[in-house]
């Protein structure tokens, strides 16, 4: 089962829209390796791209934020924040089981559905705020 970006999620804002579809790129490939029995190999760079990913875009919203000054900043960082205590228990997981198949269908869904809910609810609140 692979996941594609779909224009429906893009929020209108390049810069984010642009790292949202490198996070579903990397999320596909994760996939595309499981499916072909590389799954494992491929959950040790999955795991970086995100580290990777997190400090990148979350840094670059939250600057955006500022600079727009959004009044819902706080409560966005705090559903970052939220992710990043999850994704940090899913890391965990990953040194201490390693990379099973329970693991990596759980990474994968708990990052694609929070993306998802992410983008549809909070992206899609500040891009509508951006554009008055």
């Amino acid at each position: 089962m692979a996941i594609k970006w779909r224009d429906s999620l893009a929020i209108g804002i390049t810069e984010i829209d642009d790292q949202h579809k490198k996070l579903f790129e990397a999320i596909d490939k994760l996939f595309t390796a499981c499916i072909q029995g590389k799954g494992k190999e491929e959950v040790t760079n999955t795991i970086k791209f995100l580290e990777d990913y997190t400090i990148v875009h979350f840094t670059d919203e939250q600057e955006m934020h500022k600079k727009y000054n959004y009044p819902e900043r706080d409560a966005h960082r705090k559903i970052h924040d939220n992710f990043l205590k999850s994704f940090e228990k899913l890391k965990e997981q990953f040194e201490n089981e390693g990379a099973s198949p329970l693991f990596i269908s759980t990474i994968n869904k708990q990052v694609v559905d929070w993306l998802i809910q992410h983008i549809g609810k909070a992206d899609k609140a500040f891009a509508a705020f951006v554009k008055g």
